[in-house]
């Protein structure tokens, strides 16, 4: 199966799928090591791949940036940020998934859609807690694999800093190999 992994920082789900025997890529707009596209992903959304996992920037959509939108007049921001998740969401691929954080009631407006699941870094044997949110098309939702019993916030309280951004968006492995494992025989 061909996998477009888009917009994900890591390369945790492209190399998860491509190990499961996948015809896996990445692709956003930064230069990634491994099988990865350097380009927009709008660009590269027609090139007949059968599923897409997408990774849409969160900062202007996620409930916990809420507050800045009125106190920083960053609507139009916001109104962008929706548009991508869009046409991310309304493309022709058949299988999909769209990752995000919990988001605030005007991006779920703006979207026009909520989430189909929420899943947790624990249900997936990673001591984290970190709720996060799937849009599905054409996938069944996620079953955990492995309860972990300890539960940390590393990601909730990590301090400010120049790395923060690309370490709160880490993807898990384990959520990647269940991924991989579940929605790569579900066709």
């Amino acid at each position: 199966m061909r996998v477009i992994i888009m917009c994900e920082e890591s390369g945790i789900v492209r190399d998860a799928f491509d190990a499961a025997g996948h015809d896996a890529w990445s692709c956003d707009i930064l230069r990634r090591q491994g099988k990865h596209i350097c380009g927009d992903a709008l660009d590269h959304l027609n090139d007949g791949w059968d599923m897409m996992i997408a990774y849409p920037p969160c900062t202007r959509l996620c409930n916990s940036g809420v507050q800045w939108l009125s106190k920083r007049n960053l609507w139009d921001e916001l109104k962008k940020a929706a548009e991508f998740f869009v046409l991310l969401m309304n493309a022709r691929i058949p299988l999909k998934a769209l990752e995000n954080p919990v988001s605030h009631k005007y991006a779920l407006e703006l979207i026009g859609r909520k989430y189909d699941q929420i899943i947790q870094p624990w249900q997936f044997g990673e001591p984290e807690s970190k709720k996060t949110c799937l849009w599905l098309f054409g996938l069944p939702p996620l079953i955990s694999t492995l309860i972990e019993t300890r539960r940390e916030q590393k990601v909730w309280r990590m301090a400010p800093g120049p790395n923060r951004s690309a370490m709160r968006s880490k993807s898990y492995p384990g959520i990647a190999r269940a991924m991989a494992q579940q929605w790569g025989n579900y066709v």
